[in-house]
Order: C-alpha cells, then structure tokens, then sequence
C-alpha cells in the first residue's frame, strides 16, 4: 500500500507543476491580449501618420499642378486678348480708311481727286498688305496641352502594402526578479532578474523601470542585455518600486512582478539630487518609426557652458549648477495623454508635428519643482516660417493657442528672424536671431534661483527670460503642421 500512495502522490506532485504552468500560462496570454491592444493602438497610429505624410504630399503636389495649370490659363488669356486689340485696332483704321476713299469716289472734282486718288491707292493697297497672311489666324489654341500621368501612382497606391509582417515567434515571458540578488545601499538599488527556468524563447535585451519614489509614475532607467543593474542617486529615505520586462524582435513581454525596495535614512545633503536618476549605463531603446529621431534629451556635463552670460559672477555659479547635473538625469518624453488632439506623436513619443495650421500645445511627461533642468529640442522640419513655441506650462494650460497665451505658460517662441518671450499674452524682449531646419533650441529651468532662460544653437538668445517662478512645470511646446521637433 505505502508504494502506490508514494507512487500516486509522485505523480500528482508532477500534476500539480502542470496545473502551476498552465495557470501561469493563462496569465501569460491575458497580458498578451492586453499587449496586442496597446500594440495596435501604436502601429494604427504609425500607419495613420505615414498615410497622412502622403496626403500632405499629394496635396502639395496638387497645389504645384494647379499652379501651373492656373499660369496656362493666364498666358492663353492674355495672348487672346492681346490679338483682340491688335485686330481691333487694324479693324478700325481699315474701315476708316474705307469710310474716307468712299467719300473721295462720291466727289465731283475730277482734279482734286487725280491729286490724291495715287496716294490712296496705295495706302489701300498697304493696308491689305498688313492683313497677310496669319493675321486672321488665332495665336493660341483653347486646348490645354498639359496630361496628367496619374496612373503609375495609382497602381503604387493599389500596391502599397506592409514590406515584411513581424516574424511569428512569440514574445518572450516576463522575467523573474531574483529577489536573493536584489538589495539597496544607502540610495543605491541593486536589482538582478533571469528569464524563466522552462522559457526557451529568444530575448534580445531587458527594460528596466523604476518610479519616482512617491508612487508615480513608471521611467525607464536600464535598457540593455544585462540581467542586473545597480541604480545610483535616488532619494534617501524613500520606497521605491521596481519591475522589469524582456523584448525581441516579436514584441515586449509582460511586466514581472514588482519589487518594492526601501532606500537608507538620509545622512547627508540631498540638495543636489534631481527628482529621477538614471544610472549612467543606461541606453535607450529604439524602434523603427516612420519619422527620424530628433528630440535629444542631454545631461550636461562639466566644463560645457550652453549660455555665455554677462555677468561673470552669474557664469561661475550656473558653471557650477550645470556641474551637479552630473549626478542624475531625467529622461521624458513627450506626453500623448495631456497633448491637444491635433498633435501627431511618432518615435516613441520623442518626436511631434501636427495636423493642424493652429498653434497647439504638448507637454512633456515629467513635471519639476526643484533643483536645475535643462533640455535641447531639435528642429527636424520647418517650412513657410512659422513661430513655434519652446518653454515651461502648468498641466492644466491651453491646449488649443500658443504656448504663453495664458498665465500657466512661460514660452519663447520664434521665428526665422527674431524671437520673443511671451507669458499671459504679453510679449517681451525681442531678439534677432531666428531657427531654420537643424536647429537646437536649448531650455534652462533652474528653479533654484528661479529662472527661466533660453538658448538657440547654444547661444544664449535674449536675457533671462522669466524670474520668481514657482510650483510645478511640465516641459512644453506649441507648433502647426509647418514644424516638427
């Protein structure tokens, strides 16, 4: 008896590691309708913009057309009206000159008019000379040589399609954080992951996310092939959570399960510590786009003065500010969920235009209240100089207007020429000195001294644009669908 029941309980200790894969199973496919569904939302959104771009460019390309269709119409109108007036004129003068040898004929002055009859014959003669040959003949004809060969860009249309559908491999599961491995030091994290033990599916690398430690958001902080990475210059004296997920050429895994992790007490100054560290081996994940990656968010290094400033004094401390962003960067993004409907986001969201010939307005994911920011914004498109906007909001400003227009905003915005400072619609401090396409517009937010500054391909463009700021400010921008940054 005791064999079998040892027997029977082998095996359904077997059965029950079955159950536990099958229900984990489960849980993998869940997330992964889940998955699909913010995946559609993305690759819809590609798919709408690039088929948008073609739109644009088949509308300008229909604008050049009738153009040139509207200048044919102007040439054969005026070569027309032209040979009206010629002929109208000849027409006159002939028929005058018929009226006047009429009346010479009806004289009965046979001396006067032997005297003239010569001349006017042959001015009769002359004047039938003028109407030669083409002269009756129209210089221009009422057809329109002009053909429109549309139907190889029809059949491209017919033919346009997907190039290559993602190869069917599955993704990969979500990672195990190994929880043995995981600690923190004074406010330093320390996390280690693996794939799981039965997993035979191919992982290209891992992405590792934090929250801000005041349960936030989610940032990414490690995007990379290593299963451990050690997080330096958090908070001290917060909780922390952490989660990570694996990725390939077939998509993203499932999140892990998240791992709260608790930071030291505080035992010395935090002052310069920004509000989201990454640790400095961290590289970022990039996926294919219909638009090229232009927004570059840089931490600014020691000895690399982005502003030369008047006073000496002043450049000594900002030197030294700008020393302290060593310590942590915050990286962010554009924001899709605060944007204006109008704004069309691609690259993952670190690149925008939009569908509209209105001002609207998009903010950046993370918001500051301390310490000393700056970020550069690249200008990747810019046509039939337009003013876009560049500075700081508060969440709740005007989506739908220039940036500045309201008393939550604080904006430079420019042109090809020139730029001004701009918050509740009151403009200020104009300055020559415009952007074109390739250029870098540069934000300094120190909300230490409580500034707000602005630079142009590293030169700083105008004086200190706004003082005594205070509170919470988003990164944000205001453009048309003129510009993309």
């Amino acid at each position: 008896l005791l064999p079998l029941q040892s027997q029977l309980s082998q095996a359904l200790n077997g059965l029950s590691d079955r159950a536990k894969e099958a229900k984990e199973f489960l849980v993998q496919l869940r997330n992964m309708v889940q998955q699909i569904q913010e995946n559609s939302v993305e690759f819809e959104a590609c798919l709408v913009a690039q088929c948008d771009a073609l739109i644009d460019a088949l509308n300008r390309r229909k604008a050049q057309l009738l153009s040139r269709v509207n200048k044919e119409h102007e040439h054969k109108l005026k070569v027309v009206r032209d040979q009206i007036s010629h002929c109208t004129v000849k027409l006159r003068q002939t028929t005058g000159l018929m009226e006047y040898c009429l009346e010479v004929i009806k004289e009965n002055d046979p001396s006067g008019f032997l005297q003239i009859s010569d001349a006017l014959i042959r001015r009769v003669h002359l004047t039938e000379d003028q109407w030669g040959k083409g002269t009756l003949t129209p210089r221009m004809t009422t057809d329109f040589d002009l053909n429109l060969d549309n139907a190889p860009l029809l059949q491209s249309i017919h033919q346009l399609d997907f190039v290559q559908m993602k190869v069917s491999s599955p993704v990969p599961a979500p990672p195990i954080l190994q929880l043995e491995e995981c600690c923190t030091h004074n406010n330093s994290a320390t996390l280690s992951w693996k794939q799981p033990p039965l997993s035979t599916v191919q992982v290209e690398g891992y992405i590792l996310e934090l929250d801000d430690g005041n349960g936030g958001q989610f940032r990414e902080v490690y995007v990379g092939k290593e299963t451990m990475c050690t997080v330096d210059g958090l908070h001290f004296n917060s909780t922390y959570s952490a989660r990570v997920k694996a990725f390939n050429k077939s998509g993203v895994s499932p999140y892990s399960k998240t791992l709260v992790l608790q930071t030291s007490e505080d035992t010395q100054s935090e002052e310069q510590t920004l509000p989201f560290p990454v640790p400095l081996e961290r590289s970022q994940l990039r996926r294919m786009s219909p638009f090229s990656s232009t927004l570059n968010l840089q931490p600014s290094f020691s000895g690399r003065s982005y502003f030369e400033l008047r006073s000496s004094a002043h450049q000594l401390s900002l030197h030294s500010s700008l020393q302290s962003l060593n310590s942590a960067v915050a990286w962010f993004s554009f924001d899709p969920s605060s944007a204006h409907a109008d704004i069309i986001f691609s690259n993952d969201n670190l690149t925008v235009t939009c569908n509209s010939y209105d001002d609207r307005v998009v903010l950046g994911k993370t918001g500051f209240s301390k310490g000393l920011h700056y970020w550069e914004l690249s200008i990747d498109r810019y046509d039939n100089h337009p003013d876009p906007a560049f500075g700081v909001a508060r969440i709740d400003v005007l989506k739908d207007a220039m940036l500045g227009k309201d008393d939550k905003a604080w904006a430079m915005y420019v042109d090809n020429n020139r730029s001004w400072f701009m918050h509740n619609n009151s403009h200020t401090n104009r300055t020559e000195g415009g952007i074109t396409k390739g250029a870098t517009v540069g934000v300094l937010l120190d909300l230490t001294r409580r500034t707000l500054m602005f630079s142009i391909n590293e030169d700083q463009q105008g004086p200190v644009a706004f003082e005594n700021l205070e509170g919470l400010f988003f990164p944000a921008v205001s453009l048309n669908r003129n510009v993309q940054v």
